[in-house]
């Protein structure tokens, strides 16, 4: 994934968050807001590695560690589902130079949506 198409998918998925979840400003700050845009870039680096290695376990792996991460720190399994299914809704509304990435970014993440119920504290 391009970097400025990386930065154009995250900047939206963020201030969706914030709009859709007030509350996360008052609760985690500006900080907060500056995680959620790292962590939104780690989702897309997780997703494009698991596609160079055509391993969707490898983003199922990425998905466990970071429900951990996120549960520890008070953020609920239900927020990453929430920005599992925005980062699927945009990708499959953009267009990137590489569709079969973008395809199979998609499937992992769906592949990821079912599995994280399972997960759910």
């Amino acid at each position: 994934m391009k970097k400025i198409e990386q930065d154009r998918i995250v900047h939206q998925i963020v201030e969706e968050i914030y709009a859709d979840y007030p509350d996360l400003w008052e609760k985690f700050g500006q900080n907060g807001r500056e995680r959620t845009e790292e962590d939104n870039y780690h989702h897309l680096d997780h997703l494009y590695a698991a596609y160079e290695m055509k391993s969707s376990d490898f983003f199922i792996d990425y998905t466990n560690w970071l429900n951990n991460v996120l549960t520890s720190r008070g953020v609920g399994t239900y927020l990453i589902v929430d920005n599992f299914e925005r980062l699927v809704r945009i990708l499959e509304e953009t267009t990137l130079a590489d569709d079969e990435e973008r395809t199979a970014m998609i499937l992992y993440l769906q592949e990821a949506l079912r599995h994280l119920p399972t997960l759910s504290k």
